[in-house]
């Protein structure tokens, strides 16, 4: 398992933030029928559940509006990855299709509420800190080109950050020739919602990815 920590800077701001980390081996595919029908059957009852002012109002979700706000970035302008899904979900439009385990990790996210970093570890340098982006650092966030990632909770290497809540990079994203997988759940209101979505998280990855050499970690 990567070495993962959390920064005394953000630490600061938000003392009760809680790390569920998942390391394992995954064998990647275009597709999986079934958990596309486990996607749909969410989507289904968040599309039916109503307005997009009570996505805003999803637990972890609030939370993570909380945290964000605490650290100096709006989270009305840069939305939190699992609210951007769940918004996408409303307003009635289809989910990308990625690979199994991209997929997997949006599902986790539309069930939990909670943003959810995924990366293939061969691609990250050293050990892992969650910290708060610094003025100009440059990103290059995945589907959006570059991120302003001042202020913004952010997960990064000894190369440069390369996750946050709101998008992951292109620098370590999961592709077809990811084998080993590094998941991290982010907690921004503590633990126990935080233990469930890792539970939740080790059979999704077992089911549709065939995880194996399973590493798990919450980091405090």
């Amino acid at each position: 398992m990567k070495e993962i920590i959390i920064s005394q800077a953000i630490k600061k701001k938000l003392p009760d933030l809680t790390l569920g980390c998942i390391e394992c081996d995954v064998v990647i595919s275009e597709g999986n029928s079934e958990l596309w029908r486990e996607i749909e059957a969410v989507c289904g009852t968040i599309g039916h559940s109503g307005e997009l002012a009570e996505v805003g109002s999803h637990p972890a979700i609030r939370a993570s509006r909380i945290a964000y706000r605490l650290c100096g970035k709006d989270p009305a302008r840069y939305r939190l990855s699992s609210e951007a899904l769940m918004r996408r979900v409303v307003k009635g439009h289809q989910l990308y299709r990625i690979n199994n385990v991209v997929d997997l990790v949006n599902l986790i996210s539309l069930k939990s509420g909670m943003s959810i970093g995924g990366y293939d570890v061969e691609k990250i340098s050293g050990n892992v800190i969650f910290d708060i982006g610094q003025k100009d650092e440059p990103y290059e966030a995945i589907g959006r080109g570059d991120l302003n990632i001042t202020s913004l909770p952010v997960f990064r290497d000894s190369v440069s950050s390369f996750g946050s809540p709101t998008s992951d990079s292109v620098r370590t994203s999961v592709t077809g020739s990811t084998k080993r997988f590094l998941m991290i759940i982010v907690g921004f209101s503590g633990d126990i919602c935080t233990s469930e979505t890792v539970e939740l998280s080790l059979s999704l990855l077992k089911k549709y990815a065939k995880a194996d050499n399973i590493e798990t970690v919450l980091v405090r």
